[in-house]
């Protein structure tokens, strides 16, 4: 592993900046990917809500979600990560991820995961991660399963989108989960 808290083997974790939200508006024409992500088909984007999430997001100025850019070694912006619903009292939080076309189904998101539950794990002294999506999301699934996540259940017909209901299925892992996972995961890339 390597000696920067906030990167892994193939990305790293910085503040976004508004370069990346520019990026962001054009991956906004991924329609598929956004129905997976936002649970339905968002109004267009214009210039102003770029600089409306700039402003927001950059330099960790919301409280709710702390927004990340997941960059590569190659200085390409791979997608955006945020931390995000932190509960001090019982300990727990969530994420939210969108990976740009280009760079998905190859390892990134699932290390800029791992840096985020890090994070929230070794440095906010937080002890379960909560995660959900919708049940047709085959790459957030194999995602959640490959990071040590477990099933924790469902809610039923909870999404509407595209003409029909969906469930949304729920997952969680607690810190303990994750340190065995995150463990291997270490073992096999410094072998």
């Amino acid at each position: 592993m390597t000696g920067y808290f906030w990167q892994g083997y193939k990305v790293r974790l910085r503040p976004t900046q508004p370069s990346d939200w520019e990026d962001w508006r054009r991956e906004s024409s991924d329609s598929d990917g956004i129905r997976l992500m936002e649970w339905g088909i968002q109004l267009p984007v214009d210039d102003f809500n770029v600089r409306e999430m700039s402003e927001k997001y950059d330099h960790f100025k919301d409280d709710y979600r702390k927004m990340f850019a997941i960059e590569t070694y190659s200085n390409q912006l791979a997608g955006l990560i945020n931390l995000n619903t932190i509960d001090y009292k019982n300990g727990t939080f969530s994420f939210g991820l969108g990976t740009n076309r280009a760079y998905r189904n190859q390892g990134y998101a699932s290390e800029a995961v791992r840096i985020i539950l890090r994070y929230g794990f070794h440095e906010l002294r937080l002890q379960k991660c909560n995660s959900s999506c919708v049940d047709i999301n085959e790459p957030s699934i194999k995602l959640h399963r490959k990071l040590g996540f477990r099933e924790e259940g469902l809610r039923r017909r909870v999404i509407y989108m595209n003409g029909r209901y969906y469930d949304n299925l729920l997952f969680g892992i607690t810190k303990e989960e994750f340190d065995e996972n995150d463990r291997i995961y270490i073992s096999n890339h410094e072998a």
